[in-house]
């Protein structure tokens, strides 16, 4: 789908000027106002969207990575670049996953560093030749952003290395954080300048660009938004440590699906935003979403695979075969182990070596045999560590050939030049086992390459004189601590750190019998060849159409300021109360009915001192001597406790424990509004919710009359809720016969007799009301902060179809905060509610003079 910007971009670059004014449409707004994001095509909105589905029915991807998959060479004669695709890219490869319909565009940076006067040209050819557009980084600002902040301290951090010292991974540099903030806001900049925000979808790439969700989210708030992350994603007792960590984790969650290679990883960002942001997860239908909110951000797990058709194809050029000839005579009569690592810290080339050696010493009967091919890739980061374990390699391996070597036979090879590809492949070919090592790595494709090049094809059959007739094999040795693992069941899985182990699993690859060797390779090469690099750019393209299918009939809210930015997705009707409106129908109506909730709508949650403030008594007392006005005041706290703070209070009528207990003034006595036979449930449900209590540090039991609460917000987070959750089963299986309702809530586990809810509450009020005064209320005010008060919200709500309320009374259910409610009105705290109620009662005994509504109060037939 080409969007606006994009196309007229394309005609710039062409030299072909746009004659705008003869489409009749609006050019594309490219810039972001905080406010309400209104209805579509509205053209008085105070936030920004784009104008509307294009008319085009080509889907587009924009594939957003740290580099594009390009190489560029500078020209002999140092006048110009000449690019070609990186065949070997992830990013370009899952192109191939995601269907001829859909449009492909890169944005990422070059590996090569462009002039200042060369970088218009090399974005004109880029944008003409291969649909990419090239982010040009400052070199200082892109050393602080890669070699900096992402490869000296959040790449090992991912990776479970804590700085504990300068030498072990790099301490937090704010500059460096700020840097890592810039370049993401610089990849912003450049999506906007092609992006077509309600018809794209955007695809972000790994670590280097966590944050960049936020800033596309703030300019187009319903822009499709997916996110991998192709590293490990640390326990929170690693990841806590990052003094940046409500950043990236809200950043993350600005997306509309984030990714991840295995349920481990996905297991800690949630276990993360439970512990750290306060929000847990639900599993509906095999689907995992955070509500966030009301967004709902979904989970993909899924590793990524290999591009099987590009291996195979590099398995039969000529190159190949007549390398694998040469890797046949060179070690013929041996056999190949075979290792394939970047050389860093954390793929184990040294545990391996250790290993090979363990092996040769504990089994004599291999020396001479046996040989360890090491492929060692240069290193992607730099410092002291690469340093530090090349050196360590070269010495291990030395040691080894020295000890256990002999004219015409080295048990380690190892190869530190740069190979191409085709020549790794050679050696894939002929190994009979592959061994990854890595101590922590986040997926690891090696050994799915080698297990598509040991199927082979009939002419590598013919040069190793394999028998076509006979099944194929291969053997694999992997880490417990890479992404892969737990997809190659067949492997032997070890701890890379358990040395006797790992050279244990070498040599139980190496005796198996034969068909065992067929049976897990064919089992292996069925997984690989079905889940490839398409396949999961597929699956994640999929998943992303699902999680962004309703986002054109949303009506979203942005908040926040900097990385706290977030969209509320709320109802198209909900807004925000506006006083002079509710004071104007206040003071046209005659028979009012004020419900108000007390804790987080009267009084703050955070507020330590419960008491209610002289000015909220003043405020209620004031009215409540409205001869016109009826005022509820339903709470969860007990009856004695509201009695004493409202006790001025005399026409105020209150309803304590969640509307158990009723008294309509205070000179009258309590009474309940649900009949209950006896308490004898209680007997049965405070023990065990003490048993809990006594298992679960930081828990206490709440005891009301009518109620039994578990209070747990003030345990481990984690561990409360999944006691919560064992607790919630345990209550409802030995309660089943009892009138009882066993509900959960936040942070709290509820046992209280059937058909108490303020929902119950609220119907009897209304009614009571109309029983007063024998007129139908012609204003409704119900506000409220949490989930129990959602139920008073539908009840009002629906009561206009009733009898209990005119049908042209006035009604305002308001919640507290921006966030998902039945109520159609928010204020923003408990100041503005104070605010708005104190308006309401100075508006008391002054009618409205104009705009009044003409229709007389309905009376109730005698």
């Amino acid at each position: 789908m080409v969007s606006r910007s994009y196309t007229n971009l394309l005609d710039l670059a062409s030299g072909n000027f746009p004659t705008f004014g003869r489409t009749g449409k609006r050019l594309p707004r490219v810039m972001t106002v905080a406010g309400v994001l209104s209805d579509l095509d509205d053209e008085n909105s105070n936030s920004i969207t784009s104008d509307g589905p294009s008319s085009v029915s080509q889907d587009r991807m924009i594939i957003v990575g740290n580099q594009l998959p390009i190489h560029a060479h500078r020209r002999r004669d140092s006048k110009g670049w000449d690019f070609s695709w990186d065949e070997d890219s992830l990013l370009l490869q899952l192109k191939d996953g995601l269907g001829e319909d859909v449009e492909v565009v890169y944005i990422g940076c070059l590996r090569e560093e462009i002039e200042l006067d060369e970088q218009d040209g090399v974005s004109q050819t880029l944008l003409e030749k291969f649909k990419c557009v090239p982010t040009f980084l400052p070199l200082d600002l892109f050393s602080k952003f890669y070699h900096g902040f992402c490869k000296q301290y959040l790449w090992p951090l991912f990776h479970y290395l804590l700085p504990l010292s300068p030498d072990l991974g790099g301490r937090f540099d704010r500059s460096l954080w700020q840097a890592y903030v810039s370049v993401n806001k610089i990849f912003a900049d450049k999506i906007m300048e092609v992006i077509s925000p309600d018809d794209d979808f955007v695809w972000v790439h790994d670590y280097h660009l966590m944050v960049l969700p936020t800033f596309l989210r703030k300019r187009f708030n319903r822009v499709k938004l997916g996110f991998f992350l192709h590293s490990p994603f640390p326990s929170s007792e690693i990841y806590r440590t990052l003094p940046v960590r409500d950043e990236l984790l809200r950043a993350l969650l600005n997306a509309d699906l984030i990714g991840f290679h295995t349920f481990d990883y996905a297991r800690h960002f949630l276990s993360c935003c439970s512990r750290m942001l306060g929000i847990a997860y639900e599993s509906k239908r095999g689907y995992i979403g955070l509500e966030y909110y009301g967004r709902t951000v979904s989970i993909k797990i899924l590793p990524v695979g290999v591009h099987t058709g590009q291996i195979q194809l590099v398995l039969r050029l000529p190159e190949t075969e007549a390398r694998v000839a040469e890797l046949r005579d060179q070690f013929k009569d041996r056999i190949v182990l075979l290792g394939v690592d970047d050389m860093d810290i954390f793929k184990g080339i040294s545990l391996k070596l250790l290993a090979m050696e363990q092996l040769l010493m504990q089994h004599p009967e291999w020396r001479g045999k046996l040989v360890l091919v090491q492929i060692a890739n240069p290193a992607r980061g730099r410092g002291k560590d690469v340093q530090e374990v090349q050196s360590e390699t070269y010495t291990t391996a030395k040691r080894i050939n020295e000890r256990f070597g002999r004219p015409g036979y080295k048990p380690v090879i190892l190869i530190d030049s740069p190979l191409k590809f085709y020549e790794k492949i050679a050696y894939y070919v002929i190994a009979e086992c592959c061994l990854v090592t890595a101590v922590r790595d986040g997926m690891n494709l090696i050994p799915y390459e080698y297990v598509i090049c040991r199927q082979g094809n009939p002419t590598l059959d013919k040069i190793l004189q394999f028998d076509p007739s006979v099944a194929k094999k291969s053997m694999l040795v992997v880490s417990e601590f890479i992404g892969c693992s737990p997809s190659l069941s067949g492997a032997i899985r070890v701890n890379p750190w358990n040395i006797d182990s790992v050279a244990e699993a070498m040599d139980s690859a190496l005796v198996i019998q034969e068909a065992e060797k067929q049976l897990r390779h064919e089992k292996h090469y069925k997984y690989v060849i079905t889940h490839d690099v398409g396949y999961w750019a597929n699956s994640f393209l999929q998943d992303l159409q699902r999680a962004c299918r309703d986002h054109l009939m949303r009506r979203c809210w942005a908040i926040g300021f900097g990385l706290s930015f977030r969209v509320v997705v709320l109802d198209y009707t909900f807004r925000k109360l506006s006083v002079d409106q509710i004071v104007s129908a206040y003071k046209r109506t005659s028979s009012r009915a004020i419900l108000l909730d007390y804790d987080g709508t009267i009084m703050p949650q955070t507020s330590i001192n419960k008491t209610p403030t002289r000015e909220a008594i003043d405020t209620l007392k004031s009215l409540c001597d409205d001869s016109q006005n009826l005022v509820f005041l339903v709470s969860g706290r007990e009856k004695k406790t509201l009695g004493d703070w409202f006790s001025s209070c005399d026409k105020l009528v209150i309803a304590a424990e969640h509307g158990y207990f009723l008294r309509e003034k205070s000179d009258l006595e309590w009474e309940t509004c649900v009949s209950v036979a006896d308490f004898d449930w209680k007997q049965i449900a405070e023990p065990i919710m003490q048993s809990y209590t006594e298992a679960t540090d930081g828990s206490y039991i709440e005891t009301r009359e009518s109620a039994l609460v578990w209070h747990y917000q003030y345990a481990d987070r984690d561990f409360g809720s999944c006691q919560a959750k064992e607790l919630l089963d345990h209550l409802e299986s030995v309660l089943t016969n009892e009138p009882v309702s066993v509900k959960s809530g936040q942070h709290i586990v509820e046992v209280k007799p059937q058909g108490v809810s303020k929902g119950l509450v609220a119907e009897r009020l209304l009614s009571m009301a109309r029983r007063r005064d024998k007129l139908l209320p012609d204003f409704v005010l119900c506000i409220g902060d949490d989930r129990s008060d959602e139920d008073m919200f539908e009840v009002i709500m629906s009561a206009k179809a009733g009898p209990n309320l005119s049908p042209v009374a006035e009604v305002f259910a308001c919640t507290v905060g921006q966030k998902p409610s039945k109520a159609k009105y928010f204020l923003e705290d408990t100041t503005e509610i104070v605010r708005m109620l104190q308006g309401l009662a100075s508006a008391s005994g002054r009618p409205e003079i104009t705009g009044g509504r003409s229709d007389p109060p309905q009376t109730l037939p005698e």
